[in-house]
C-alpha cells in the first residue's frame, strides 16, 4: 500500500508521463486515432458492478459528496474497477454528452492499453495519484480533458479501483487532485472499517486533534494483539511498508501491551499516549466495534481487568465517519431555522403527520430533500421502523431494478447467493424515500406503480409476491409535468406520489444563512480543536454566493474550511476553498449588514446555533410584499448615501413593488443577480 501523501515534483511528473507515452506506443496505439469503443452490454456491466459490490457501495456516497464540491464546473466523477473499466459516473448534465463522445462513460475501459496515457490508466499502472492535463493525453481526441485520478486500495494494499474527476480542460484547478485523493482515502478508510468490523481498531496520530479525522492512522489487531493491517496514514506514521508490519505485535509497534492500552483508554477521556518505534509519541483511542460475546479476559492476556464490567461499557464511543450526515437526528423542529418559506413548508408537512399520505418534495439538488424526508419519518408513527433512502440518479439503469425490487438466488450471473431483499422490502413497516425519482427509468416506473397499487413486490427471478406496508416520500429537481408531456414520466405514477407537494427554497434565496452556518458547524464538530465560528467577512462572502450545490455545498465548504483552520478561533476567508469564489459575486466595499452581524453574534459566537425570535421576524418581513413600500434607508456600509445609491435603492424598491415582492422577476427586469436584490433586502431590514 504505497503512500501518496506528497505530490510528485515537476521532474518526476514529466518522467511519469514520458514512461506512460512510451507504454502507449508499445501497445500499438496511434495518437491521431479517433475514440473507438464498445461499452459493456447491460448484463455484463451489471455483473461487473456486482463483482465489485463492496467497492461500489462504499464509493457511491463519497462520489456524491465529491460531485457536490465540483458541481457546475463542466466535470464529472468516475469510479473504475482495478482494470480501469468505468463502473459509475456522476456529472454535470451539459458535460456528460461531451464526455460520452470521447468514451468517458460506464462500461468503457480507460486502461492505458485501450486509451493510452490518461489519469485513470496511468494511476492504475503507477499506483500513484495522477493528473493528465489537455495535450498530455496520448490520444489527441482526449486533449479536451483534464483528469485527476487516485487509485483505491483495499485494507491489504491491493489496488481494487480508482476514483477520478475529469472535466473540460478550461476549468482545470490544481486543487482537484487533492480533493480526489482525500475522497479516495475516505473510501479506503470505510473499506478498512468494513473489513475489520470484528477486530480491535486503533485510531492514532501525533496530534490529538487529528484523531477521528480523515488524517488519522488506523491499525487493526486481533484480540491477542496480532497485527492485521493498517491504512495509508498509519503506514506513513510507522514509516514502513505494510509487508514489514505483518509479524509485528501490538506491543512492538506501540511500546505497550494491547490490554494496557485498552485499560488506559477506559479511564479518563478514552485516549492513551503511545510510543511508535521511531520514538514519536502519538495519541490513540481504541474502537472495538463488534463486542459480541468476546470475553474481556481475551483482550487482557487472561489476567483480567480491574473490575468485572464488560468491554462495551468501558470502551469509548466510535467517532462518526466523515461521510455521516452533517446534522444530528433531523426533526421538523430542527429544520425550522427562521426562513419564512421553509417554515411554511414545515407547517404544511406537519398537518399530515401520522397519515400515510404520499409526499413529493421538489427542489434543486442539495436543498435538503433527504433531511426533510427523514424529519417526516421521525414525526410519523413509523419512526421506530426503517427509513430507507434510494437515490435513483446514482444507480445505473442496470442496477436500479435489482436494488429496488430485490432478486432471488440465480436471478442473474454474479448475483449474491440467497439473493437480496431489495430496498422496498427493507423499508417494510417504515418509510421509503425515493430521491431524484425523475431519473427512474420508465420500465421501473411501471413496476413501482404496481407495488404502490398492490402493496406487494415480486423480486427479480421470483414468482411469489412479498407483501409490504410502507410510506412513500419522493423527491426530484426535475419538472415532472413537463416529463409527462414528453413521455418520460408516467402520469399515473405522478398522481400516486404527489398526495402533498412541497417545494424547498434554494440556499441563495433563504434568509436564515447565519443560523444554518451555526447549525452545520455545530453538527460537524467531532474535533474539539476545530473552530465553531466563522468571521463576519466569511459570512459576508457566503451572502454573496449563489450556492449551486445549496446546503450540501455549504456543509462541504464548512467541513473543508474547519480542517484548513485547524486550531484557529474563527474560520476566515483564507480557509475557504479557492473555487468558492467562482460561485460568488466579487467582494465589494460593503460591510456585512448589521442584521447579519447580529445573527452571527447570536447564533455563532456561542459555539452552538440557536433559533432566535429576531431571525423569524426578519424572515417574515421579507415574505410580506407590503414591506416593499417603505422608504429605503442609506446603506449602512457607506455611511453617507450618495444620490446614485439612493437612486439605485429606489429603483429596486419600485421594481419589487411592481412585482409584488417577487425577487426573481425583479432581478430579471433589472439585469441583476438575485443575490444583489437579496443583499439590498438585508440592508433594508437592518434599518
Amino acid at each position: 500500500m504505497a503512500s501518496h501523501s506528497l505530490a510528485p515534483t515537476a521532474a518526476a511528473r514529466a518522467d511519469v508521463l514520458a514512461q506512460a507515452h512510451a507504454r502507449s506506443q508499445r501497445c500499438g496505439l496511434r495518437a491521431s486515432e479517433a475514440p473507438d469503443f464498445q461499452p459493456l452490454r447491460e448484463l455484463a456491466l451489471r455483473e461487473l458492478i456486482d463483482g465489485n459490490h463492496t467497492l461500489y457501495t462504499h464509493a457511491l456516497p463519497v462520489m456524491e459528496t465529491l460531485h457536490a464540491q465540483i458541481v457546475d464546473t463542466e466535470s464529472m466523477v468516475l469510479l473504475t474497477d482495478r482494470d480501469g473499466t468505468i463502473l459509475h459516473s456522476l456529472g454535470d448534465s451539459d458535460f456528460v454528452e461531451k464526455a460520452r463522445r470521447v468514451a468517458l462513460c460506464p462500461g468503457v475501459s480507460w486502461a492505458e492499453t485501450d486509451r493510452g496515457t490518461n489519469a485513470i490508466g496511468t494511476a492504475l499502472v503507477d499506483h500513484q495519484p495522477t493528473v493528465v492535463h489537455a495535450g498530455e493525453h496520448f490520444l489527441h481526441a482526449n486533449s479536451i480533458l483534464t483528469c485527476s485520478c487516485a487509485p483505491i486500495a483495499d485494507p491489504f494494499g491491493r489496488v481494487v479501483g480508482a476514483l477520478d474527476v475529469s472535466g473540460d480542460t478550461r476549468g482545470y484547478h490544481k486543487h482537484t487532485l487533492a480533493l480526489v485523493r482525500m475522497s479516495a482515502q475516505m473510501i479506503e478508510n470505510q473499506l478498512f472499517a468494513n473489513q475489520f468490523v470484528d477486530a480491535v481498531r486503533v485510531h492514532f496520530h501525533a496530534r490529538a486533534e487529528f484523531v477521528g479525522t480523515l488524517f488519522e492512522g488506523l491499525a487493526a489487531f486481533a484480540p491477542d494483539g496480532t497485527f492485521l493491517s493498517a491504512n495509508r496514514s498509519a503506514l506513513f506514521q510507522f514509516g514502513v511498508a505494510l509487508d514489514a508490519l505483518q509479524r509485528q505485535p501490538f506491543d512492538a509497534l506501540f511500546g505497550t501491551p494491547l490490554h494496557a492500552m485498552l485499560r488506559a483508554c477506559s479511564n479518563g477521556n478514552g485516549m492513551a499516549t503511545l510510543m511508535l518505534p521511531s520514538g514519536v509519541r502519538v495519541v490513540a483511542r481504541a474502537d472495538y466495534a463488534a463486542q459480541r460475546g468476546v470475553p474481556v479476559s481475551a483482550l487482557d492476556g487472561g489476567r483480567g481487568w480491574d473490575d468485572t464490567r464488560s468491554m462495551p461499557q468501558r470502551m469509548p464511543a466510535r467517532a462518526p465517519r466523515l461521510t455521516d450526515p452533517a446534522t444530528p437526528p433531523v426533526t421538523l423542529a430542527s429544520l425550522d431555522t427562521g426562513d419564512a418559506r421553509m417554515s411554511a413548508v414545515l407547517a404544511r408537512v406537519a398537518k399530515v403527520r401520522g397519515r400515510d399520505i404520499p409526499i413529493l418534495v421538489l427542489g434543486r439538488t442539495g436543498t435538503g430533500k433527504e433531511w426533510l424526508a427523514r424529519a417526516i419519518h421521525d414525526a410519523s408513527p413509523r419512526r421506530d421502523a426503517p427509513f430507507v433512502a434510494v437515490n435513483c440518479a446514482s444507480l445505473p439503469d442496470t442496477l436500479i431494478e435489482a436494488e429496488l425490487f430485490g432478486y432471488e438466488d440465480g436471478a442473474f450471473t454474479g448475483a449474491k447467493k440467497r439473493g437480496s431483499a431489495g430496498k422496498i422490502v427493507q423499508a417494510d413497516g417504515g418509510t421509503l424515500f425515493l430521491d431524484e425519482i425523475g431519473d427512474m427509468p420508465l420500465a421501473q416506473q411501471v413496476r413501482l406503480m404496481r407495488v404502490l397499487q398492490e402493496r406487494e413486490v415480486v423480486p427479480l427471478g421470483g414468482t411469489r409476491p412479498v407483501p409490504v406496508d410502507l410510506r412513500i416520500v419522493c423527491a426530484t429537481h426535475r419538472d415532472l409535468r413537463a416529463m409527462i408531456a414528453d413521455g418520460t414520466f408516467r402520469e399515473d405514477l405522478y398522481y400516486r406520489i404527489n398526495g402533498l407537494v412541497v417545494t424547498l427554497p434554494p440556499l441563495a434565496e433563504r434568509t436564515d444563512l447565519a443560523v444554518l452556518v451555526g447549525r452545520i458547524l455545530d453538527a460537524q464538530q467531532h474535533d474539539a480543536a476545530a473552530p465553531r465560528q466563522v468571521s463576519d467577512a466569511v459570512l459576508g462572502r457566503f451572502a454573496r454566493c449563489r450556492w449551486p450545490g445549496n446546503l450540501r455545498q455549504l456543509a462541504n465548504v464548512l467541513r473543508t474550511a474547519a480542517i484548513m483552520a485547524e486550531s484557529a478561533p474563527l474560520i476566515e476567508l483564507e480557509h475557504l476553498p479557492d473555487d468558492l469564489a467562482a460561485d460568488c459575486e466579487p467582494d465589494e466595499d460593503v460591510a456585512v449588514p448589521s442584521s447579519v452581524s447580529t445573527e452571527t453574534s447570536s447564533h455563532l459566537r456561542g459555539g452552538r446555533a440557536t433559533h432566535g425570535a429576531g431571525c423569524t421576524d426578519a424572515a417574515n418581513q421579507t415574505a410580506q410584499p407590503g414591506a416593499t413600500n417603505r422608504t429605503i434607508p442609506p446603506s449602512p456600509a457607506s455611511g453617507n448615501a450618495t444620490n446614485m445609491q439612493d437612486w439605485q435603492a429606489s429603483l429596486i424598491e419600485r421594481t419589487l413593488a411592481r412585482h409584488d415582492g417577487n425577487v426573481s422577476a425583479t432581478a430579471r427586469e433589472l439585469g441583476l443577480a438575485r443575490n444583489t436584490v437579496y443583499r439590498y433586502l438585508r440592508l433594508r431590514r437592518a434599518h
